[in-house]
């Protein structure tokens, strides 16, 4: 009996291992190492790293050589009329309340607003007020009112003082306009008695103030926008001295 084939069981046929196809390089055995990348490969994956650094490097170039622009923070606060002390003197017997003061779309955001030649407004997010203007020009309202001597009192909310008239108001407009040479405020606002809630009186302001350059610098609109706050506030008091 001849001698069994090594790797067979002795008594039973040898079953033959199938080719390779035609064409097809066999891979390594199970359990044997990875297949290196052939040379063609190899190449080809540099070639496309190397692409991929050419096309990153523009892009980060012009993120470095872009400039840092400072960003410009304005105080909203225009000054009370000359002569007239920060308490005022005290006239009027009443107690005002002013409530929180509401901002128009668009009134939320603290950068400067333009109205351009076309009618298109910008918000400039390079320069801008130190808070959202309806915050500023509640508090401008409130020590507006406190110097102009018309009221016992100007309280905020959450005062325990009886409050005779409560102002409500909206701020709707607060832009330069550089093509009118002119800078806006605009303001709607409703008095209402506290005593039953009734309305004393319904007021739509609008102040201006002269803008002299046609492409002026931030500064020039800032202060421009504050005049025009202040013409509107002296309307405000105006309108409420008969109140009072």
């Amino acid at each position: 009996m001849p001698d069994p084939i090594p790797g067979t069981i002795p008594g039973h046929d040898p079953v033959p291992r199938p080719a390779a196809p035609a064409g097809r390089i066999a891979g390594p055995a199970r359990g044997g190492p990875p297949a290196r990348p052939g040379p063609c490969r190899s190449r080809r994956a540099a070639l496309l790293l190397g692409a991929g650094a050419a096309l990153a490097l523009p892009g980060c170039a012009s993120l470095f050589s872009r400039p840092y622009i400072e960003i410009q923070r304005f105080a909203l606060d225009p000054a009370p009329p000359p002569g007239r002390g920060p308490g005022g003197a005290r006239r009027g017997g009443k107690v005002l309340l002013v409530r929180l003061l509401r901002a128009a779309p668009g009134q939320e955001q603290r950068g400067l607003r333009t109205l351009r030649a076309d009618g298109t407004e910008t918000a400039d997010f390079h320069n801008e007020w130190t808070a959202p203007p309806a915050d500023l020009v509640e508090e401008v309202v409130r020590r507006w009112l406190i110097a102009s001597g018309l009221f016992a009192a100007v309280v905020a909310p959450g005062s325990r003082a009886p409050a005779d008239l409560i102002l409500e108001a909206e701020l709707t407009t607060l832009q330069a306009e550089p093509a009118r040479g002119l800078a806006r405020a605009g303001m709607s606002a409703v008095v209402l008695r506290g005593a039953d809630g009734r309305v004393a009186s319904q007021l739509v302001l609008a102040g201006t103030a002269p803008l002299a350059t046609p492409d002026p610098p931030a500064a020039a609109r800032a202060a421009a926008m504050n005049a025009a706050l202040a013409d509107l506030l002296g309307q405000l008091e105006s309108r409420l001295a008969p109140l009072a």
